[in-house]
């Protein structure tokens, strides 16, 4: 990548205080695994949404479509046919997320997937190590954090109300990748039974994706943010404010309640 947005993926990441990497997701199409990808570390028997753990962490990793082990995943990226289990919706009976079978039927029709065959296998890097513009950038944190990603896509966008897209399943395949590629947007949803059960994203995260081409200009906006808006805001003045004439109401009842 270029030097300016070199500077960029690292300037998102400290801008936000986030705790992990901005992740840089690359769909390769291709039929066998070429430089950059190369000298990645070769993941066996992995769900998406722990080989995204594993980048967020720090690891340049590469999921083979043979080697994804959540069938969910491996439908939406389009390297397998979904299991009749799940596209019946027993599956997720089973597993209790739903209750009655249709309404598991209703989420995996309703599943944004690429089409079959489109991709061969899934690289990941940290977003400032990323060797190339991705096709897809996964952030995973605070709410507060991706709050300022939602904010710098509404300025982009002109003030529209932006709006996420999610079956509370499928969080990080599907919500945070597949549609941000497909519908070229970001889109943002509160996590899923599976990301959670399978990695440490924790109770408090949440994941937002959107596509490689709006990378610079959400840099542009987050590095506009953080000059007034975010510090402000994370100072908190205003609350600090009424918290301490709270207390000293407080303190004068208390000295009332003592007199009498």
């Amino acid at each position: 990548m270029s030097d300016t947005i070199d500077a960029g993926c690292l300037l998102l990441k400290n801008a936000l205080d986030l705790d992990t990497h901005p992740v840089a997701v690359y769909l390769d199409k291709g039929a066998r695994v070429e430089p950059p990808y190369r000298d990645w570390r070769k993941l066996e028997k992995h769900r998406y949404c722990q080989a995204l753990m594993r980048a967020r962490s720090g690891e340049q990793v590469v999921l083979e479509g043979g080697e994804i082990a959540c069938p969910a995943a491996a439908a939406a990226f389009g390297m397998k046919p979904l299991p009749p289990g799940l596209m019946s919706g027993d599956g997720l009976v089973g597993f209790g997320i739903v209750k009655d079978p249709a309404t598991g039927r209703a989420m995996f029709e309703a599943m944004p997937r690429l089409p079959a065959g489109s991709v061969q296998r899934l690289a990941l890097s940290p977003l400032e190590r990323a060797p190339a513009r991705p096709d897809v950038v996964v952030v995973e944190g605070e709410p507060e954090k991706l709050m300022w990603l939602l904010l710098a896509d509404l300025n982009l966008a002109g003030g529209a109300r932006r709006a996420g897209s999610t079956a509370v399943l499928q969080a990080t395949c599907v919500d945070a990748t597949v549609i941000p590629h497909l519908q070229q947007r970001m889109n943002f949803c509160l996590g899923c039974y599976g990301c959670r059960e399978a990695t440490d994203l924790a109770p408090g995260e949440a994941v937002l994706g959107f596509p490689g081409s709006m990378l610079e200009p959400i840099v542009e906006m987050v590095t506009y943010l953080r000059e007034k808006a975010m510090p402000r805001s994370r100072a908190k003045a205003v609350y600090k404010r009424l918290a301490a004439s709270m207390g000293d109401a407080s303190a004068g009842e208390k000295k009332g309640e003592v007199s009498t």
